[in-house]
């Protein structure tokens, strides 16, 4: 039954939305992932970057995109170490896998991966812990406004083992 929900899960994430790629460098969806960053922090307060912030972080990250009907729904941008910069998903899309999707496509192209996450963002947390990344230290003062983050890593029996077992099934 595992199998099939995996299975299930995959086909009917990828029969419904197209996944993209921006190699470091590339901007093909900068302006569209602005756009749904700056609708996350007028409608959720979080995602606070600048353009210039965002735009340069932007250019030198691997971005792995998520496009329903050619609208962009996800993404995710990572450095070459496999921190994680940015993770976005359009509240009215959230809840069907596609962050996970996201983080997935990390896991899969780097050995560790990172991310910091601000310390009262209970569903951002809730997301990370629910896919196997553990808090390591909690950071205060980490944001501009004075907000404390912490910093997780993906876990041991996380989302990396669980890729693994996949494509061992």
């Amino acid at each position: 039954m595992e199998l099939y929900n995996r299975l299930h899960y995959h086909a009917s994430v990828s029969s419904t939305v197209e996944t993209h790629f921006d190699a470091p460098g590339e901007e093909a969806y900068l302006d569209d992932a602005w756009t749904l960053k700056e609708r996350i922090r007028e409608e959720e307060g979080i995602l606070k970057q600048q353009w210039h912030f965002f735009s340069n972080s932007y250019r030198t990250a691997a971005v792995y995109v998520l496009q329903l009907c050619d609208d962009l729904v996800g993404f995710c941008a990572a450095r070459s170490d496999g921190y994680i910069l940015f993770l976005a998903v359009a509240p009215e899309h959230r809840g069907r896998g596609f962050g996970r999707r996201l983080v997935e496509h990390v896991a899969t192209d780097y050995e560790t991966v990172t991310c910091h996450a601000r310390a009262s963002n209970e569903a951002a947390l809730g997301f990370y812990e629910s896919i196997g990344f553990e808090i390591t230290r909690r950071i205060e003062n980490y944001y501009a406004d004075g907000g404390d983050a912490y910093h997780l890593r993906l876990g041991a029996g996380g989302l990396t083992d669980r890729i693994a077992d996949f494509f061992d099934s």
